[in-house]
């Protein structure tokens, strides 16, 4: 469904949410049968990590591993055994070996809470959340990681940001305060004061939720709309963009079932379907998509693969080809697999595997797809898998890498 109506006001502070205890609950689910693969996965979870093909050698000596790329990794610093900011890590892109010591790895400091990061599409800068009551975002420089400053979102724990596919806007969701917000990226990759926020004011709040509850904000494939998931209004706004003036104007609003809890939404590269997982119900969702109008329509709920109960799933990814799609299921600490159908109209579940460590807040893909990242925030690690191109199947490459309160990663 669709109707219209955000709010536009200055976001008052909220209380802590459940985002930031939700990685202390019990209640893992328990695994559930699933259908088979409907292809063979040739690389079993026996092979090693030399069975896989590499594009080309990657020889290790002192320092700096030949080859090897950065990796950033996001945490909470106020928490309890967290980090002391962006940790810079090296990847193997063909062993998927992570290394944290030598040259070109360390720490970013000087910015809080980075819980979630984003890279500017030139790969020079990259971006984070400070998420805390005041909420901010920063940006850094690489790879000298200079920080060139820190910009206040206007609302309360920002949680998610991306870079618009020009380069000149910054797109921000802060959870507490339901709002999303915009600020304009300079020709040097440092951010400007914000030229926008939106309160999302309506619909009322989903059943349990004590008011919006922003997660994310995303620019569709088509360039011209953004799309901001709320959780706590059940509801995916669209906005189209001012791009002279970074001023948001609401196109439509899409509704889930209430309760749903939609979080995170990631599009099919044709550009006419996304997929959403839905946290509090379990559930995940293909939606149709207008391009023109910015219209989304969600069909109907899916499972996760994750049994009865809820296993909180938290983001997807869609390869490059629109074959296979991965969601990451934090309480069930398991990836599930599904195959891409009738051109994105169709998600069919394949199956569900482990995914190394506990609570997976977080995937992502290496700039070539050959890897998969999910950083796992209770158990503070990063677990890496081989992607299987062919299959879609995962396999894990050694033991997870750790880190503390991992909560994201970014291969560069």
């Amino acid at each position: 469904m669709s109707g219209s109506g955000t709010g536009r006001e200055r976001s008052t502070s909220a209380g802590w949410s459940r985002r930031r205890v939700l990685g202390a609950l019990a209640g893992t689910a328990s695994v559930a049968a699933v259908p088979a693969p409907a292809r063979p996965v040739p690389d079993g979870p026996e092979a090693s990590a030399a069975d896989t093909p590499a594009p080309e050698p990657s020889r290790h000596g002192p320092g700096r591993p030949a080859g090897s790329r950065p990796l950033l990794l996001g945490t909470y610093t106020s928490a309890e055994g967290g980090g002391e900011g962006i940790r810079v890590v090296r990847y193997d892109p063909s062993s998927g070996r992570i290394t944290g010591d030598g040259e070109g790895t360390g720490t970013i400091t000087g910015i809080a809470d980075p819980s979630y990061l984003a890279a500017h599409p030139d790969g020079r800068t990259v971006y984070a959340v400070e998420e805390r009551q005041e909420g901010a975002v920063a940006a850094v420089r690489m790879p000298t990681r200079e920080v060139l400053g820190t910009r206040s979102t206007g609302g309360a724990g920002p949680c998610h940001l991306s870079v618009h596919p020009t380069g000149r806007w910054l797109l921000s969701a802060d959870y507490r305060s339901g709002s999303v917000a915009v600020h304009p990226v300079d020709g040097s990759g440092a951010l400007g004061e914000r030229t926008d926020l939106v309160v999302h004011s309506r619909p009322a709040p989903g059943p349990g939720q004590d008011g919006p509850h922003a997660h994310q904000f995303v620019t569709a494939p088509d360039g011209g709309h953004l799309l901001a998931v709320d959780l706590g209004t059940d509801t995916v706004y669209t906005y189209r963009l001012d791009t002279a003036g970074g001023t948001l104007s609401e196109v439509s609003q899409a509704h889930t079932r209430p309760g749903a809890g939609p979080r995170h939404l990631t599009f099919h590269p044709g550009g006419r379907f996304a997929y959403l997982a839905n946290e509090v119900d379990n559930t995940v969702v293909v939606c149709a998509y207008d391009p023109a109008a910015g219209r989304l329509t969600p069909g109907e709920p899916q499972s996760t693969g994750t049994g009865p109960g809820t296993s909180y799933p938290a983001q997807f990814l869609v390869t490059s080809d629109g074959a296979y799609a991965f969601l990451a299921n934090r309480g069930h600490n398991s990836l599930t697999r599904y195959a891409v159908e009738a051109g994105g109209a169709r998600l069919r579940l394949l199956d569900t595997v482990p995914a190394g460590g506990d609570f997976p807040r977080q995937i992502a893909f290496s700039p070539d797809e050959r890897l998969l990242f999910a950083a796992n925030q209770r158990s503070g690690t990063v677990s890496v898998f081989h992607v299987d191109a062919g299959s879609g199947g995962l396999r894990l490459s050694g033991e997870p890498f750790a880190s503390p309160v991992a909560v994201c990663a970014l291969p560069l």
